[in-house]
């Protein structure tokens, strides 16, 4: 062969070459194309589904809410009496096991004004369920039918040990009915989470008044607390009251 066919042998062997490399780079180009799109695709989707979710989940404040939207009121007495309160909190339990009677004794005496702020700070106990949050959710459509203190007292009573899973909504609608809820309203509010966002905002709203445990106890806007922070007594309490009442 002559060097000169040789080298034109040669040429034409690079032409393909370079040509089958174009050809490569342009597939490459083209399935990457398709992967960003996909990517692309796949993100919306997983966007459209939060915002979706996000609209399920709008903040519903009860209309029954008082102190900006967090708290439901009983009484009009001269002294505010706050107490807010988680309803897995086994702490919560035992004032109201001891402290509730008083309390209310006190709002039928016309003494004090009494605001219960249910919050949500132990959901971390429920394994996921978001036990606290459902409950307080649940005591909001109770309160919007006015049996909030008939289904706080409920819901104390049944109180599950942290670290289970809670009460299921079934066995929350239930124990609404015992004591008179049992509209299609409120059970729809319970599976439905209407108030879960309300939940949350009222557990936002406990932080930003630094507020750290439950029950936390305020009166007139002092907060209560026993000797190296325990739980005030009743008797500490009545004190506290009838100091504010003057």
């Amino acid at each position: 062969m002559s060097k000169g066919k040789r080298d034109r042998t040669t040429k034409a062997r690079q032409i393909v070459e370079q040509q089958r490399a174009a050809e490569r780079r342009r597939t490459v180009t083209i399935w990457t194309s398709v992967a960003v799109v996909v990517v692309l695709f796949i993100a919306g989707l997983v966007g459209y589904s939060l915002v979706s979710n996000q609209d399920d989940g709008k903040l519903t404040t009860p209309s029954a809410a008082v102190d900006e939207g967090t708290a439901f009121a009983f009484g009009s007495g001269p002294v505010t009496v706050d107490i807010y309160e988680d309803f897995m909190c086994p702490a919560c339990n035992n004032f109201e096991q001891a402290a509730g009677p008083a309390l209310k004794q006190m709002v039928d005496s016309n003494k004090i004004t009494l605001r219960y702020h249910p919050v949500a700070i132990l959901d971390r106990y429920s394994n996921g369920t978001e036990y606290s949050t459902r409950a307080s959710a649940a005591s909001a459509a109770a309160a919007e039918e006015g049996k909030f203190v008939e289904y706080h007292d409920v819901l104390y009573a049944n109180q599950p040990a942290e670290g289970t899973d809670g009460l299921s909504n079934e066995k929350l609608i239930e124990l609404g009915k015992t004591v008179g809820l049992t509209s299609d309203a409120f059970a729809g509010a319970v599976n439905e989470g209407t108030y879960k966002a309300w939940a949350t905002q009222a557990t936002e709203k406990f932080s930003e008044r630094d507020y750290t445990s439950t029950p936390t106890i305020v009166v007139n806007g002092e907060q209560l607390k026993g000797p190296n922070d325990t739980l005030p007594s009743v008797d500490q309490l009545t004190a506290a009251v009838e100091k504010a009442a003057g």
